[in-house]
């Protein structure tokens, strides 16, 4: 029987940067839970009763809830037809994976500016379809909830194809060949296999779009204008403009438990979801 070896020096050095990173994240932590529920005169939930009970507040709560929900359903639901072709299209596989891939290559901000030049009144897409003869007034596609959702689907779309198409090369060959010999349509195949086994790459990807949108700063500000906040951009404007650091504290709290319970809840459908397709089949 073999003993084990303690372990050396040189090897226990190499846990010292996952000590030191572990630290700063719990230190962070805890200094953000300090602060939001810090006052002058101690321990208070006064922040969050400030946050809570304004209507204007509430309404940028629903406005990042619905606005980031949207944005997951379109993401996901325009991915998942260009995973299934990355799916198929073996041969250019790469190819078209580096071309989903190349808006990551350019800046969050210029991405987001260059929306600006699409979407604005005198924009590429207002004037063409005032040159058309179709609109007589610029549309309002910006500094509203549709530039925002426009804006956060576009930067977010590749980590959806990236998950669904993860969940698609999972899937065994042999499965669409085996229901094809049992006679099994195409659109059978799709429906009892290929579906439900990309199901969780498709909730994965709902997930990470969905908590990604609801802390986005850069693209609800240049898109949507101080009109139109999200609590990340709330949080943005009390630590730059008003240096109310407790205040913007006891937001990113209320942003985390927004967080942590839509994620409860995604996997409680996601569970529900795949258990009755799974029942049907």
């Amino acid at each position: 029987m073999t003993e084990t070896q303690p372990a050396s020096p040189a090897k226990a050095l190499l846990l010292l940067p996952v000590l030191v990173l572990l630290g700063l994240f719990f230190a962070s932590v805890f200094q953000l839970f300090s602060n939001g529920f810090a006052d002058a005169d101690g321990w208070s939930l006064r922040y969050f009763r400030q946050i809570l009970n304004r209507s204007d507040y509430q309404v940028i709560f629903a406005r990042t809830i619905l606005s980031s929900l949207t944005v997951a359903l379109l993401s996901v639901a325009l991915s998942y037809p260009i995973a299934l072709l990355l799916w198929r299209l073996e041969r250019w596989r790469n190819t078209l994976l580096i071309v989903v891939l190349v808006p990551w290559l350019v800046s969050l901000v210029v991405r987001t500016y260059g929306w600006l030049v699409l979407l604005g009144p005198k924009g590429v897409i207002n004037g063409m379809l005032a040159w058309t003869g179709i609109i007589e007034q610029p549309l309002a596609l910006m500094f509203n909830d549709l530039g925002i959702v426009i804006g956060l689907t576009h930067v977010l779309i590749p980590f959806a194809v990236i998950s669904i198409l993860s969940s698609l090369l999972a899937i065994e060959s042999n499965l669409e060949e085996a229901s094809g010999v049992l006679g099994a349509s195409r659109f059978q195949t799709f429906r009892g296999i290929v579906l439900p086994l990309s199901l969780p790459g498709a909730f994965t990807a709902l997930i990470v779009i969905f908590l990604a949108s609801i802390g986005a700063i850069v693209t609800p500000i240049v898109l949507g204008g101080m009109s139109h906040q999200f609590v990340g951009s709330q949080i943005y404007q009390e630590v730059m403009y008003t240096f109310n650091l407790n205040k913007a504290a006891a937001w990113s709290i209320c942003l985390l438990a927004i967080s942590f319970l839509s994620l409860l809840l995604l996997k409680a459908i996601e569970r529900r979801l795949i258990g009755t397709m799974e029942s049907a089949r």
